[in-house]
């Protein structure tokens, strides 16, 4: 299973992705092929994301039974943490605080 999240990208990448996924809602891609074919639209998609963003979340043999990437601008970050992946959300800090 591979999902591929698309943040801010042109419409020509979105239908490229959707001749090997589907598009259940904008931006979020399904679908279920091999290792390369994967890795193809990863490099793809980091090659054409100009200021977008993309997710991408594939099935594996590992703790969570899953693994994930991230490439563009984004306001979440990927940290591993003891094998584990986990996504960090930044405090937003409040006007005025210190």
């Amino acid at each position: 299973m591979l999902v591929m999240i698309l943040e801010r990208v042109t419409p020509s990448l979105r239908g490229e992705l959707s001749r090997w996924l589907i598009e259940p809602h904008v931006g979020v891609f399904v679908g279920d092929v091999s290792a390369m074919v994967r890795d193809k639209l990863w490099e793809k998609c980091c090659a054409r994301l100009r200021s977008g963003a993309v997710i991408q979340i594939w099935s594996t043999n590992n703790e969570q039974g899953f693994a994930m990437r991230a490439a563009g601008q984004t306001d979440r970050a990927l940290v591993d943490f003891e094998g584990i992946t986990l996504v960090r959300i930044p405090w937003a800090k409040k006007e005025g605080a210190s």
